[in-house]
């Protein structure tokens, strides 16, 4: 019924205009029951659920949102190594995670109030790469060289029952490292699956990788098309330049042109 259809005399409404039976009520349940659940467990609140959880008058709601230690392998200041924790920092952030950040690989092992470390460089075979003879000293170390591409040298372990993933120091390593393990760790802790709907595209040329391998490859999309833009090492303007990326898998040599392919966004 409009508005304008009820006049108020002093403490009583009338209706000055006809009103069919039912018109302007809600039917029983016709927003929600007692037994709905709008959100199940394991799945990500967004801003349109937390608006109809508060239109329902769900005031309080119980949410998992791991912590996790972030650390530099080195103390010093390099635009890369720099580069590769804002954007994890950032990343994980946006995946739901509560980010501490440490001051050093040993301090975020020894933090008892958090639910998985990353530590960001020195896995490698140099001779400052130190940080996979760390996580042996302090917990253990379950895998050092794992098949994907780029991020050959990363390193997963534990510290008591916490999770830890040493992602490579360089830029596009450190960032394949995420999307590939990272937020799937991460999802894992939350109770839930990461959330992802690629684009199929057909590809504008022809990628080869190396059997065994995982690869990320950036790509980008113009006028219904993946275009492939490097592979192995990632450089500076082909992750600027992408639109998102594809994978292939471990025991693919790769896809020919004209192949669909999943094209997944950055974060």
């Amino acid at each position: 019924m409009a508005p304008d259809a009820i006049t108020l005399r002093g403490d009583r409404a009338e209706a000055v205009a006809p009103v069919a039976p039912g018109e302007g009520v809600l039917a029983p349940g016709g927003d929600a029951t007692l037994a709905t659940a709008l959100r199940r467990a394991g799945e990500r609140l967004r801003a349109l659920d937390l608006a109809a959880m508060a239109a329902a008058g769900t005031a309080e709601v119980t949410i998992r949102a791991p912590r996790l230690a972030l650390a530099r392998a080195a103390a010093a200041k390099t635009p890369v190594l720099n580069a590769a924790q804002v954007t994890l920092s950032h990343w994980a952030e946006k995946a739901g995670c509560a980010v501490r950040e440490s001051n050093s690989l040993a301090e975020a092992l020894s933090e008892a109030q958090c639910d998985v470390v990353i530590g960001i460089g020195g896995t490698g075979s140099g001779r400052r790469d130190g940080t996979v003879q760390e996580l042996a000293r302090l917990g253990q170390v379950e895998a050092h060289g794992i098949a994907i591409c780029p991020g050959e040298t990363a390193a997963v372990g534990f510290v008591g029952n916490r999770p830890v993933l040493l992602v490579p120091g360089r830029l596009d390593a450190a960032l394949v490292v995420w999307l590939l393990i990272g937020r799937h760790l991460v999802a894992k802790l939350a109770g839930g699956v990461v959330e992802d709907t690629p684009m199929i595209l057909p590809l504008r040329r022809k990628v080869t990788s190396t059997i065994g391998m995982t690869e990320l490859i950036p790509v980008s999309c113009s006028d219904g098309m993946a275009e492939p833009l490097g592979s192995g090492y990632l450089s500076l303007t082909a992750l600027s330049r992408s639109d998102g990326w594809i994978l292939v898998p471990a025991e693919s040599e790769g896809f020919a042109a004209g192949s669909e392919v999943a094209v997944h966004q950055w974060p």
